[in-house]
């Protein structure tokens, strides 16, 4: 144990997504599926921007970000959600359970401000294309990503470290499948008056905010767009956005309902469900709707695909 707490806990047990043992076989089945195609499909978008020079713009530099952001997530919460599916008792050790709570607090601070940086270049490339190498110069997408991991990892360290400072006495069953703030706080036996402030403060800073940034700019996009003349061009305009609308909106829509309902409407049932939508099917859907729904992803990865197998028949 750390020696600055007085927690009398020193491990907790996760109660996972359901209490009943005839779902734990086919559920680990399905996040198994779900994990591979997680992995693959980040490493497959990150990897194709690499090695595509076509794609090596600020929209998909950002994109690549948020594939690294999406991939180190999913590995934070589905290899032990796995474990515990198949395990008899799901056992968190108390540093174990911080360091999670901390890369979870990290990668989904990360995604809230990266996808607002998406919008922002969106902005910029529709209602300012004259200006948008000026804009969004290599230097400047390099300086916006290094703020959002940073902004992150403060937000994260910080609501860690406050953590320290709450006592856990008997209670030690977390009703959730990993570490989150809101159960484990739920379970402390002093005041979490300064810890659900903070919290409020961060959820207030990473989703209230993003969120604005993002209507502020799809706002100013669409009244570009409607000032296009032709049917062809605001097609092609709002092509370019669609993909990232939909991943705001599954993203945001699933975190919003876990976390800013009032506590007397919320039950953990639901914010579990909720979760599963932003810490697990999110980064399972990005990569298939950045590309499937992506005219220059989809040359990029046909010519990248001819290129190997034109090398393998050399």
């Amino acid at each position: 144990m750390f020696q600055g707490n007085l927690s009398r806990v020193t491990e907790f047990n996760l109660a996972g997504l359901t209490d009943k043992p005839g779902l734990q076989v086919p559920l680990f089945f399905l996040f198994l599926g779900i994990y591979v195609v997680t992995v693959v499909g980040n490493l497959s978008m990150i990897t194709l921007i690499l090695f595509s020079s076509q794609l090596h713009t600020p929209m998909y530099y950002f994109l690549s970000s948020l594939s690294f952001i999406d991939l180190c997530q999913s590995n934070v919460i589905i290899p032990k959600m796995l474990v515990n599916f198949l395990a008899v008792k799901n056992i968190i050790s108390y540093p174990e359970c911080l360091t999670q709570l901390c890369f979870f607090a990290t990668f989904g601070i990360a995604e809230c401000q990266m996808l607002a940086v998406m919008a922002y270049d969106r902005y910029v490339a529709i209602c300012k294309p004259l200006l948008y190498n000026a804009v969004m110069s290599f230097q400047v997408c390099s300086w916006m990503i290094f703020g959002v991991f940073s902004m992150a990892l403060i937000g994260a360290i910080t609501q860690t470290v406050c953590m320290l400072r709450v006592d856990f006495c008997n209670a030690n069953v977390i009703n959730h499948y990993f570490c989150d703030l809101s159960p484990l706080l739920k379970l402390s036996c002093s005041d979490p008056f300064i810890n659900e402030v903070l919290a409020l403060c961060f959820s207030v800073f990473n989703i209230f905010i993003p969120t604005l940034t993002i209507l502020s700019s799809y706002i100013f996009i669409i009244a570009s767009i409607l000032r296009i003349k032709s049917t062809e061009g605001r097609s092609k305009a709002f092509s370019t956005c669609s993909s990232h609308i939909s991943a705001v909106a599954i993203f945001f829509g699933s975190l919003a309902f876990m976390y800013l309902q009032p506590s007397s409407v919320s039950s953990m049932d639901q914010g579990k469900v909720s979760s599963v939508f932003y810490t697990i099917v999110v980064p399972m859907l990005n990569p298939l709707i950045y590309s499937l729904r992506n005219k220059d992803v989809k040359v990029a990865l046909n010519k990248f695909l001819e290129r190997i197998f034109s090398c393998k028949q050399n």
